[in-house]
């Protein structure tokens, strides 16, 4: 039985884990332009579960609720995962924005051969953030010759 999803949740979000998830849904919205759409909190006032909104996407943010549940602020800066947001337009303006906001910025914007054109910053506790933009649709073949790779499972 189909239900209404009463969150209207993309099929795919991530969870993102910060040391100070307040301060972190203030820095995602002033720098990526995320915009909060959940908070839930105990009767303290902890921040218990936040959810941003990202275009169709979402992000859930946390704190470190358990000892294998960490930021990459209190694990030496290491991350096992990056958060990847497509956007459609002024790629290089959100970068600017980001930056303006205190992003470190690792990659600077730039053209790949698969036809996007990308930038990766990191945030105050670590986390790595990769944005990128369509330019241009680009044959497997293409892409091939260009990177000097072989490539699988083409996008259609």
């Amino acid at each position: 039985m189909a239900i209404d999803d009463p969150f209207r949740h993309a099929v795919l979000g991530s969870g993102v884990f910060y040391k100070d998830p307040r301060a972190a849904l203030a820095w995602l919205q002033a720098a990526f332009g995320f915009e909060p759409s959940m908070l839930v909190s105990d009767a303290g006032g902890r921040l218990l579960h936040a959810e941003m909104r990202f275009g169709d996407g979402y992000i859930i943010v946390d704190s470190e609720w358990d000892e294998h549940i960490a930021s990459p602020a209190s694990v030496g800066g290491k991350n096992t995962q990056a958060v990847y947001v497509r956007l459609q337009q002024d790629l290089d303006a959100h970068c600017e924005q980001a930056r303006a906001a205190g992003a470190e910025i690792v990659e600077e914007p730039a053209d790949h051969f698969y036809g996007e054109r990308q930038y990766r910053a990191r945030d105050p506790e670590g986390h790595i953030w990769t944005f990128t933009q369509p330019l241009r649709v680009v044959p497997r073949e293409e892409a091939e010759r260009l990177s000097g790779l072989r490539i699988e499972g083409w996008h259609r």
